[in-house]
């Protein structure tokens, strides 16, 4: 058997323990996001991230840093229960990295009159234990006049 894989040496031990992710594992994850957002559950959210984790609401904005601070994120800019709804697909994998793009859906206070809608792209990079450790995210509105 011809077995092409480096041998273990301390250099690349990290590399052998990185977990592989497929689209599904990180769908997965997305559809856990998504609940999360849903209910504002702390520890929901929690889960999602590890201790710490950096969490990038923009490219040019400074991060959230830690899961607690980013709990603390999601509870302070909560959105009103029926105004939201998401759905996001992963696109890409590569290694502990998933891309994800999607659509998220506002509504006024009625939960059925349209808002806005925003096309987002998320990378997303994971530990061993499926959490992510940074969370960058891009989003571009809808023009009003293609609503």
């Amino acid at each position: 058997m011809n077995d092409h894989r480096p041998p273990m040496t301390a250099r690349n031990v990290r590399y052998e323990r990185r977990l592989i992710l497929d689209k599904a594992a990180v769908g997965a994850w997305l559809n856990h996001y998504i609940e999360a957002w849903n209910s504002y559950d702390p520890q929901a959210i929690g889960d999602l991230f590890s201790e710490d984790a950096l969490y990038y609401t923009g490219p040019y904005r400074d991060p959230v840093i830690g899961r607690d601070a980013i709990v603390a994120n999601w509870l302070k800019y909560k959105d009103a229960p029926g105004t939201y709804k998401a759905h996001y697909e992963c696109i890409a994998t590569n290694g502990n990295l998933g891309v994800a793009n999607g659509r998220s859906t506002y509504y006024e206070p009625d939960g059925t009159t349209f808002r806005t809608e925003y096309d987002n792209i998320f990378v997303i990079h994971f530990d061993e234990q499926g959490r992510c450790t940074r969370f960058m995210e891009w989003f571009m509105e809808k023009p009003k006049d293609k609503a």
